[in-house]
């Protein structure tokens, strides 16, 4: 089961970098989406499915409570939760059928009490990413943030609440276990060959034995070790590849 695919809305830059960074902290998130307005919000909700929005409610032209009535419309509709600074909503907001309502400044344990109600009500089936959910991710670092593509990373590396993703330019640490990544990235060329590692099977150039008569698949990157469980399935799988034509030939 994958993580909730998530809409974060605030027309304030701060308090929407503060919302999606807190998202992205917890274990039930899969994804987090910004939009810095509604109308943003609605465009992204009518062409893309999320399972819950974090709405603010004071923007300007179209608002959080107008755009919930909006979202109610919609055949799948997300789950809402508004996230605002005035607490006089409130009524109007649970009428409209939000699950909470968090007042700013969001304590960490209110958002997690907020997100236990919104996996209650999302069926797990819903929750399973499709293959270009996470065709990239957001990596960040000194205050910025830039994008790596699925397509570029040869081979994820667990590295405690992180993952290190290796690619011919660098390596690039994202907070996700290595686990979750597994489940977004499975179908998609990806394969678990040990505890630690998630091999992208075209980036494999060969297969090494180390020094101890143990696996290594040499990518440009790096070697992966393969552990002796993985090792049966990933020479079948490097024999696909081959015999399509695919293998080191990606990425």
């Amino acid at each position: 089961m994958s993580g909730l695919r998530v809409l974060a809305v605030d027309d304030l830059a701060p308090a929407l970098d503060d919302l999606c960074r807190m998202l992205r902290d917890a274990p039930e998130v899969g994804e987090v989406v910004g939009a810095s307005d509604a109308l943003k919000a609605l465009k992204l909700l009518q062409a893309d499915h999320f399972d819950a929005v974090f709405l603010d409610i004071s923007m300007p032209g179209l608002d959080g409570l107008e755009l919930a009535s909006l979202l109610a419309k919609l055949s799948e509709p997300p789950v809402i939760v508004f996230v605002t600074a005035h607490d006089g909503h409130a009524v109007a907001a649970y009428g409209i059928g939000a699950v909470d309502y968090l007042l700013k400044p969001v304590r960490t344990e209110r958002l997690s009490a907020a997100l236990a109600k919104v996996t209650r009500l999302v069926p797990s089936s819903r929750r399973r990413s499709s293959p270009d959910a996470m065709a990239a991710l957001p990596v960040d670092s000194g205050g910025r943030t830039r994008y790596v593509r699925r397509d570029d990373v040869l081979f994820a590396e667990a590295n405690g609440d992180y993952v290190r993703l290796h690619t011919r330019g660098g390596v690039h640490p994202v907070r996700m276990p290595i686990s979750r990544l597994e489940e977004y990235w499975e179908g998609t060329g990806f394969t678990r060959v040990h505890r630690g590692f998630l091999l992208a099977v075209s980036a494999v150039l060969e297969l090494r034995s180390d020094t101890t008569g143990g696996l290594l698949a040499h990518t440009e990157a790096g070697d992966v070790p393969v552990s002796r469980r993985h090792a049966r399935d990933l020479r079948d799988r490097l024999l696909e590849a081959a015999q399509r034509g695919q293998l080191g030939s990606a990425r």
